[in-house]
């Protein structure tokens, strides 16, 4: 996905979602992060996307949602 993304545009939501699937939460947490930073659809979701509930009790995810004006 990097690789297409050097082409291509590729949400950082997608990415994150790879990553959540690989385990890696740090890293998916800062994809999210770029998400929100860009304004993306995909943000407004993060409060019922059931993938993301793994993530629910970091307190950079929660803070994501605040900065969403999302409920936790």
């Amino acid at each position: 996905m990097k690789q297409e993304s050097a082409q291509n545009y590729v949400t950082p939501y997608a990415i994150a979602l790879a990553y959540i699937g690989l385990n890696e939460k740090e890293e998916a947490l800062v994809w999210l992060d770029k998400e929100v930073a860009e304004r993306g659809y995909w943000a407004g979701v993060y409060a019922v996307d059931p993938v993301l509930d793994d993530l629910r009790s970091d307190p950079r995810f929660k803070q994501m949602l605040k900065r969403l004006n999302l409920p936790e």
